[in-house]
């Protein structure tokens, strides 16, 4: 599903439950995370609408290197030659999509929350069993982030991964909080402000934690990597999935 403006000039890109955002700034364009494989007819479809090409933008920026975040990627450095950026805390697992520290067993979820297969059924017809790893990325910092296109502030936000970055849009009021905050839990298929459940994060006590920078941002808009985006500020948001507490 493509909803445009969900923030001034971003726009989601939502394919079986997983998101990713085009930032247009001017005539530049940058895609930020890249979805699961069979994303691509979703992502160029978005551009299309917005009556653009996939050559046309300028870079991707990957919050984290989970399989479900760089699905597209290995096609856009071969069709479009593309920098592709990412921490330097997360290009092994971008590398080895299925080698990620999770805290719980992940078999057990569709058991215990049967919601949670829906979702995951989903993904797995999008490609999520077959992703492809990925190499040859280029390290985001602080400096290599404010000169893309909407100049994003890089926001530290460990746990979920141990190089997860969440982007600050400060004039635009948003924030792109990866899967450091979600508002949809695709292994426990249950929605509302939160972080992801143990069975996809490495620390979960260091996720909590870093509820807090995203708090700081002071953002309006928050636009997670799974589910619906969230307008009632930031620090709402990290305040509501903090008494949740994880799963």
């Amino acid at each position: 599903m493509f909803r445009p403006d969900v923030a001034p000039g971003i726009h989601q890109i939502d394919h079986a439950g997983v998101n990713c955002y085009l930032v247009e700034d001017g005539g530049r364009l940058l895609l930020v995370d890249a979805g699961l494989p069979a994303g691509w007819k979703a992502i160029v479809g978005a551009l299309r609408r917005l009556g653009r090409r996939p050559g046309e933008l300028e870079a991707v920026v990957l919050t984290h290197g989970h399989f479900d975040h760089i699905g597209t990627v290995a096609r856009i450095q071969r069709d479009f030659g593309l920098p592709v950026h990412v921490s330097p805390g997360d290009t092994y697992i971008a590398a080895h999509p299925y080698r990620y520290q999770h805290e719980k067993n992940r078999l057990s979820y569709p058991v215990k929350y049967p919601r949670s297969i829906p979702v995951l059924a989903k993904m797995a017809l999008a490609g999520a069993l077959n992703v492809r790893g990925v190499s040859g990325l280029q390290p985001l910092s602080t400096e290599q982030a404010s000169s893309l296109p909407g100049q994003p502030q890089l926001v530290p936000t460990p746990g979920h991964t141990a190089g997860h970055c969440a982007l600050h849009f400060p004039g635009r009021d948003t924030v792109i909080s990866g899967d450091a905050l979600v508002t949809l839990d695709p292994y426990t298929g249950q929605s509302g402000p939160q972080t992801v459940s143990a069975a996809a994060t490495g620390n979960s006590r260091q996720a909590v934690a870093s509820l807090e920078a995203l708090a700081a941002t002071g953002a309006q808009v928050l636009l997670p990597g799974h589910g619906l985006p969230f307008t009632g500020g930031a620090a709402a948001a990290a305040e509501q999935a903090r008494q949740r507490g994880t799963t």
